[in-house]
């Protein structure tokens, strides 16, 4: 990605449209707040506050890369998760082929800061969203690979291309959907291959490979999952023996969430030799933040430890401002600020309004939330107080990312380095 995309978000005015930014910040651009480097604690920054461990980020960013490697699969992270150019440009730095998205407009915000290479997991029928698509298919240095499972989707995707005067043809994959039950893709092979044949009818398509998501096995667990990525590596060397790959230069074979992607590696060493290079590509996006709920007990790393070990990246800092009886105290945090649609936060450390002392947040437990407040359950011996910062871990990062349009990302010492930017 070029440097001078992302370097463009730093001068942005800081202004009230970012939360917990400081006050007195205000008026000065991204880059120069970032210049200062102050304290999280005492920089002024007010509550609530997310903020990115840099060290944490930069673990994950490494580990991922190192096992891509290890396990010869190209990575394409799934940029939903965190939708920030910052984080998209070093996980290119970090080896990854391309970003993933999952419609249209987050595909325009990944062009908008110059990522060259897109995985649409999904199938495009919006003639609105294929016209633009028409036209950055003039730009031959881009490559757009989206989902195709069915005939009329192809058909509206040959429709739409062709009348906006498509300069190439888009690369699809046929999508193998995971189940009965389970979410989108084409559910036998039989129905796979009567959408490779409409591909193949359709002068601005190019079949370019197979996909799928393995989260969406239903009842999944690992026999299932592999059982079910066989028969999409069957599906991709039974589509090659049959010719259908003739116009493409690679076969694309995809899948790969994050809390499966240990069968994937594995199953994936088992492709057999086709008749042109195997893009064997990876989608998992979860990883850069990791979480310390779902992805904390779901991450293949648990059944890998030898592989390495993913960091929660995130802390959502909130302070008490109501202690109305011993069993209870209040946050300045609530649902607009905090990822609560798998669980609820977690507490994890305090700092002591008075001392500055951080500790551990013993006997403190998050039990709700409303819109504007964190609802805290306290044994009796627990230390709290109205003031304090009570700091917390977050489950699911793609609806923790999505609450805040400027993250701090915090060293381990407090130092704010960087201010990370969304674009929901």
């Amino acid at each position: 990605m070029p440097a001078d995309r992302t370097e463009l978000l730093r001068d942005e005015r800081v202004d009230c449209r970012f939360k917990a930014l400081p006050p007195d910040a205000e008026g000065l651009t991204v880059g120069e707040l970032a210049a200062q480097r102050r304290d999280l604690f005492t920089g002024g920054f007010t509550t609530p506050v997310l903020a990115l461990s840099a060290e944490s980020v930069e673990h994950n960013l490494a580990l991922l890369q190192t096992y891509s490697e290890r396990h010869g699969l190209a990575f394409a992270p799934h940029g939903k998760t965190s939708m920030s150019p910052q984080l998209f440009a070093r996980q290119l730095a970090h080896g990854a082929w391309g970003i993933t998205a999952a419609v249209p407009h987050q595909a325009r915000v990944y062009r908008a800061h110059g990522i060259s290479r897109i995985f649409l997991a999904n199938e495009v029928v919006d003639a609105a969203a294929l016209r633009w698509l028409a036209g950055e298919l003039a730009d031959p240095d881009f490559r757009f690979i989206c989902y195709a499972d069915s005939v009329r989707g192809v058909e509206l995707m040959n429709e739409a291309l062709t009348e906006a005067g498509a300069p190439r043809p888009l690369d699809v994959v046929v999508e193998l959907g995971a189940g009965d039950g389970a979410r989108t893709g084409a559910r036998t092979e039989a129905e796979c291959a009567a959408v490779a044949d409409a591909v193949a009818a359709a002068p601005a398509l190019r079949l370019a490979g197979v996909a799928g998501y393995e989260g969406e096995v239903p009842g999944a667990d690992g026999e299932k999952v592999r059982a079910w990525l066989r028969r999409l590596v069957a599906l991709a060397a039974e589509f090659d023996g049959a010719g259908r790959f003739a116009d493409t230069e690679e076969i694309v074979v995809s899948a790969g969430g994050s809390a499966w992607f240990d069968a994937v590696a594995d199953v994936f060493a088992e492709i057999p030799g086709l008749s042109r290079p195997v893009l064997k590509l990876l989608r998992s996006g979860a990883y850069v933040s990791h979480d310390d709920g779902h992805y904390r007990h779901l991450t293949p790393f648990n059944r890998v430890p030898g592989e390495g070990a993913l960091q929660p990246a995130f802390r959502l800092w909130a302070q008490v401002v109501s202690r109305p009886s011993a069993e209870q105290a209040f946050l300045n945090a609530g649902k607009r600020d905090a990822a609560y649609d798998l669980d609820l936060p977690e507490a994890q450390v305090v700092r002591d309004a008075r001392t500055g002392e951080i500790r551990p947040a013993d006997g403190i437990t998050v039990s709700g939330l409303s819109d504007q407040h964190g609802w805290v359950r306290t044994a009796p011996d627990a230390d709290l107080e109205v003031g304090d910062w009570v700091g917390m871990g977050l489950s699911h990062p793609c609806t923790a990312f999505d609450k805040w349009q400027l993250i701090p990302l915090v060293q381990a010492d407090g130092t704010v380095t960087e201010y990370i930017r969304t674009f929901f």
